[in-house]
This record gives C-alpha cells, structure tokens and sequence, in this order.
C-alpha cells in the first residue's frame, strides 16, 4: 500500500469517471451494473491520467498502471491509509434526516476559523466516503466526512475506513427500511458512529432531547445541544429567524425543523472555539443550493424545494412546517416516498390523511400515493407537468416534496412557470 500511495501523492487528484479527468490524476476504473471504467483505463492514460488502478490484466506491463483484484477494494485501503496519516479532527456524520445540510452548516461554520474540508454534495457511501477522505490536504485543519446507510452494517463499514474521531447522528427515524428489515436495525446501524468514536476516545455531539440518540450512552466525552430548541425560533416567515447565543440569526432555510440542524453546527462551532460573532455570521450566510429546505420565488409563486430525500419523517415535518407558515394559498406537490417496504401503504396514507387534517390543497405524484389517494393523483410527473401547464397556480405557497427517484425537479411546469 505504501507504494500506491506514494503514486497517489504524485497525483493531482483521484478520479473516477474518465468525463470528469484532469491531467495527472490517479483514475480509479470502478465497475456497476451499467458501466465497467476498466474499459476507459487506456484512454484514460492517453488523455494524461497519472496512473490507473485497474482490474484490466492486460495493463500489467504498463509501469502507469496498478492492476488489482477488486478496483473498489482498493480504493477504499487506499482512503484508510491516507486517514491514518492525518493528525486533524475527522468529524463523522449520520442520520435519517438533515445529515446533508448539517454537515454544510457545520464546514461553513468551521470553515470560518480552520481550514475545512467537507463531503461534496450528498457523496456519502462506500465509494464517496473514499473519496472525500483522499480529498484532505496536508494543509487541511478539518474534516466533516457524511455518512449515509441504506443497508445493515454500512455505517459500521465507512467507519473502519473513516475512523472518525468525531461523531454526529442527527436522528433516527423510518428510512430505506427495505434494506434494513427493522427500525431496530436501522438504530444498530447508525448508532455504530457512536462506538467507533467511543472506541477512538472522540467526542460525541448529542441531542439531548431525543431519548433513541442518549439510550445507553455511557460515556463522558458529549457535548449535548438541543436543549428549549423550538423556543430559539424568532419567526419562520418563510426563512427561519433564530437565536444563536446572544445573537438574532436570520437564516435562509425553511422549516422549523432545521432548527436542530442550526444548533448541531453551533454546538459544533463552540467546541473548537469559533466565536459566537462568527458562529451567526456562518449561520446566517448559508444558502442552500441542494433542493433541501430552498426557498425561491418562481413568477407569483413561491417555491419551496425539498425534494432531494422523503421519508414518513421528513415529509411529515415538512407539512407541518408549511401548515405554520402565513400564506394565503398553501400548496403541497407530493411524490412517492420510495424503500419503505412493507410501510409504504399505512405511511402514504398517514400523509394523505395529515394533508387533509392541516387543510393544505395537495396533490399526489406516484403509484404508491395512487393506491390511498383518488383525487389529485398523477402517475408520475409528465402526466403533473400537463395538469399544471393547463391549470397553473398562482399565487401560492407551494411545498414540492418527494424521494430523488420521482424526479421533482422536472416539475417544470410548477418550477419553471
């Protein structure tokens, strides 16, 4: 291993998708079931890729290339080894909902002391996770690796590869429990955060008001957040006005909920002593990008876009959110909810039932909504696109959730209008 990563050192950057290839890099030929980057290793070397770690034998002459077993293997030995040379905080992050946007609120709010280096966009599996920990400089003071699972165990793998010395979980809730079988699964998977850190002697940041998270939490080494959270919202209008210490914080996300997400990087913040002055000016200045929480005025419209991930959770908070906001004309575009398996039918018609309760106009995108839905229920997003192309809205509040794979954000008619 030293002598692969003595060729990683040599390199620019790794790279993964020979589109995306810069001069000097180290490209990875990673295989899926609808691609095999061992077929680009050559054109790769061509185009001035450094080298190439490849399972292609017929490159084991080629001094530029490392021909191996497993390609993914590798990289992921190769990311622990390099983890293992860091002396720098490496703060891990999980959780059903809201890892993603408190993982960027926490780099932002690091990043205005240390140099930071975060998970870019939600790459957080068995090969993001690699490669966000071969992305740290020598010159980097930070790290805030995220963490997802969709699977038992996976939680406990990307840990032995990240070796987090710092850990997160933002909560636990109903998610992918296709892969899972059961929320106790699902708790023993994620919870592995805490005993990798615990193993490592790492501090723990904790909400101390969720009763799963502090379960059998043994350990002296937590900082726990939380505490009175909802009575540090100012207003929600739509943006979220909060207290932070002896500062007011006008936010740019929505929903109430982010209000544990704001004070998770605060709590953050002041553990590696970043200002309190500092901590509301990071917080302050964050704008979501990712269709999480993203507020936008769309011709009469506004639009609130948070149809990156939906879960029975997630879109519950949502709906309540939207039902506390002061509009007029308040507007919910729901899509399916995906791997909840045997869950999926009582948790579509637990949302259709809340939708009806709060008395928010609604609309359903999706096979599984259609079997508890039968009014304002659209197959999918072509057949939503044509409806609102003829009956547009105007003047409304409109909430746009839903699982990635419904692809929301082809709504054009709703988000282009």
């Amino acid at each position: 291993m030293q002598k692969l990563y003595e060729k990683y050192l040599e390199s620019s950057k790794i790279c993964t998708d020979s589109r995306k290839l810069t001069p000097d890099s180290l490209f990875v030929c990673l295989k899926g079931s609808n691609f095999d980057g061992n077929a680009f290793a050559q054109e790769a070397l061509n185009r001035g890729a450094k080298y190439v770690i490849t399972e292609n034998r017929d490159l084991q002459d080629n001094s530029r290339a490392v021909v191996v077993n497993d390609a993914l293997q590798t990289l992921q030995q190769l990311a622990h080894y390099h983890r293992q040379q860091l002396k720098i905080p490496v703060i891990g992050i999980t959780g059903t909902n809201g890892k993603t946007t408190t993982k960027e609120l926490i780099s932002t709010v690091l990043s205005t002391s240390y140099k930071t280096t975060c998970t870019q966009g939600n790459l957080n599996n068995h090969i993001g996770v690699p490669l966000t920990l071969l992305s740290i400089k020598p010159t980097d003071e930070i790290a805030v690796v995220e963490m997802g699972a969709n699977h038992v165990g996976e939680i406990d793998d990307l840990c032995k590869i990240a070796e987090p010395n710092h850990g997160l979980i933002t909560n636990i809730g109903v998610a992918h429990i296709e892969g899972f079988g059961s929320k106790e699964n699902i708790i023993k998977t994620k919870k592995a955060l805490y005993r990798h850190v615990i193993a490592n002697n790492g501090t723990l940041f904790v909400n101390e008001t969720d009763s799963i998270l502090r379960e059998n939490l043994n350990y002296d080494k937590v900082v726990f957040y939380g505490k009175d959270a909802e009575s540090q919202i100012v207003e929600m209008n739509p943006y979220l006005k909060i207290r932070s210490g002896n500062h007011e914080v006008q936010t740019h996300l929505t929903g109430s909920y982010n209000i544990w997400n704001f004070m998770a990087a605060a709590a953050v913040g002041r553990y590696f002593n970043v200002s309190e002055e500092l901590i509301a000016k990071a917080l302050s200045e964050y704008v979501p990008s990712n269709h999480r929480s993203q507020v936008d005025r769309v011709g009469s419209n506004v639009i609130i876009s948070d149809y990156y991930n939906a879960n029975l959770t997630s879109m519950t908070a949502a709906l309540k959110n939207l039902s506390l906001l002061e509009h007029p004309r308040k507007v919910a575009v729901l899509g399916d909810m995906r791997e909840l398996g045997d869950l999926s039918l009582e948790a579509h018609a637990e949302i259709s039932q809340l939708t009806e309760s709060l008395n928010i106009e609604s609309y359903f995108i999706g096979t599984e909504f259609a079997r508890v839905v039968k009014k304002n229920n659209f197959s999918g997003v072509e057949e939503a696109n044509e409806y609102f192309t003829n009956h547009p809205l105007k003047d409304a509040l409109v909430l746009i959730k839903g699982s990635n794979s419904m692809h929301l954000d082809k709504l054009t008619a709703i988000l282009n209008a």
